[in-house]
């Protein structure tokens, strides 16, 4: 029926048998009376729920809960001891990227490889590859046996495999933090087009934010059991108020190396002219016109070098250098910070100040200099995306924009737990009991 679960699971188990020495289980084997010499242990007790069509449905507990044996058990992997499952749908699984690669075959030999295991012809497989391959961006390595593969391009590649044969359901387990963060960016970029175009995900993650974000129902497993199960929000509150119980702060880790993505070089001035760092070629992603195009970009701290790491609640300046081909006085100048997830948490631009657009010849070229102090975002990995359009605020026309240009990192030594750190004052006012009425 249309309204029937794609995923039904009711009361599933996973028992293993735990034996103290080999040599207990011949034993138990050859015993006549069918003497036990093992313990079972529980991997998965009695787990239940559905999953609708099109529903991104979330996995949350702590590690050795049981999260990754249910996800065997849905993907076909393992056999419930008992219980009923039903699948109903091709099921494309990132539990461990590239487990069915042959080390010998070639990448693309890989790929026909695993098409043919989904159940794909060799047809429908030539229709596909082109997306893989453009996908993994390994180029052409994808001609090579995989076993000469660095670690980086095996899970480009085996990513790039299952989230491009239009999987009806989709399994992800933690899967989406490979690579560096230009792919992870890519990755869930394309994780979110899945869920838009109605595949039904079920995903597994240890970032509670993310599955607030992604999910609308969400299962809490704990102890191989089933400790709660139904609404995001509630079973996502109950999970982190009892983490926070068991958990302290940890340390703030000491400043990295920059990442990579950008040119070192500051500007300068030397005979009269100005130098700045020249970025890299444009990619396939960016926007280009015959408007204006986009010279340069570098962050630095006032009067200073150019920085990849950068720190909250310090001072910065973005510089974005373009040169306008057509005269217009429509232009906005800005740009926007990304985290590995493809959320958007900082943006920028020139019309937001002033409420109108800038000035400018044809030929002209233009510096605009945004000074900021960063916010306190979540430490992590973000990516810099300048940009040139003529318009509004509201209504716009984007003539240059470099996606995802460079890499940055940022330092928060605070709270890490939410996307963006509150600033506030705090008080404490100290009462006795008599003091105090409650109406």
């Amino acid at each position: 029926m249309k309204d029937d679960p794609i995923i039904h699971a009711a009361n599933l188990s996973k028992v293993y048998n735990l034996y103290e020495r080999p040599l207990d289980r011949l034993k138990e084997a050859l015993h006549p009376g069918g003497r036990k010499y093992h313990r079972d242990f529980y991997a998965l007790r009695e787990v239940s729920f559905d999953i609708q069509r099109g529903e991104t449905f979330g996995v949350i507990g702590r590690n050795g809960s049981g999260k990754s044996t249910l996800l065997k058990i849905l993907a076909g992997v393992l056999t419930p001891t008992a219980g009923r499952i039903e699948v109903r749908g091709r099921v494309s699984a990132l539990l461990e990227l590239g487990a069915g690669f042959n080390p010998e075959f070639s990448g693309l030999e890989n790929v026909y490889l695993q098409g043919t295991l989904m159940g794909f012809t060799r047809g429908e497989m030539d229709a596909r590859v082109p997306a893989i391959e453009a996908f993994a961006e390994i180029g052409e390595f994808i001609h090579q046996p995989v076993k000469q593969y660095s670690s980086g391009m095996f899970v480009r590649l085996a990513f790039a495999c299952a989230v491009n044969v239009e999987p009806d359901i989709l399994i992800v387990d933690e899967a989406l933090a490979v690579g560096d963060v230009f792919f992870q960016n890519k990755c869930f970029h394309r994780f979110h087009a899945l869920k838009d175009a109605g595949t039904t995900i079920l995903f597994v993650s240890h970032d509670i934010g993310m599955v607030k974000q992604l999910c609308s129902r969400a299962l809490w497993l704990e102890h191989a059991g089933q400790k709660m199960y139904g609404d995001k929000e509630e079973v996502c509150r109950a999970y982190f108020n009892t983490i926070l119980e068991n958990t302290r702060e940890t340390a703030a880790t000491p400043d990295g190396p920059p990442v990579a993505g950008g040119s070192q070089l500051p500007p300068r001035r030397m005979e009269g002219r100005h130098l700045f760092p020249r970025p890299a070629a444009p990619g396939l992603d960016d926007s280009v016109s015959e408007e204006a195009e986009i010279l340069s970009y570098f962050i630095c701290e006032s009067g200073g070098q150019p920085v990849q790491n950068l720190h909250v609640r310090r001072d910065y300046e973005f510089h974005l250098l373009g040169k306008i081909h057509r005269a217009s006085d429509r232009l906005i100048f800005g740009f926007t910070l990304e985290n590995e997830r493809g959320q958007t948490v900082l943006a920028c631009n020139t019309f937001t100040r002033e409420g109108r657009g800038i000035a400018a010849r044809a030929g002209e070229v233009l510096e605009v200099v945004f000074k900021f102090r960063l916010s306190p975002l979540r430490q992590g990995e973000y990516l810099l995306s300048p940009a040139i359009a003529s318009g509004s605020q509201q209504q716009h026309t984007m003539l240059a924009w470099r996606h995802n240009a460079q890499a940055l990192h940022i330092e928060n030594p605070g709270y890490n737990l939410a996307l963006l750190e509150m600033d506030h004052d705090d008080e404490v006012r100290a009462y006795a009991p008599d003091q105090i009425v409650l109406t």
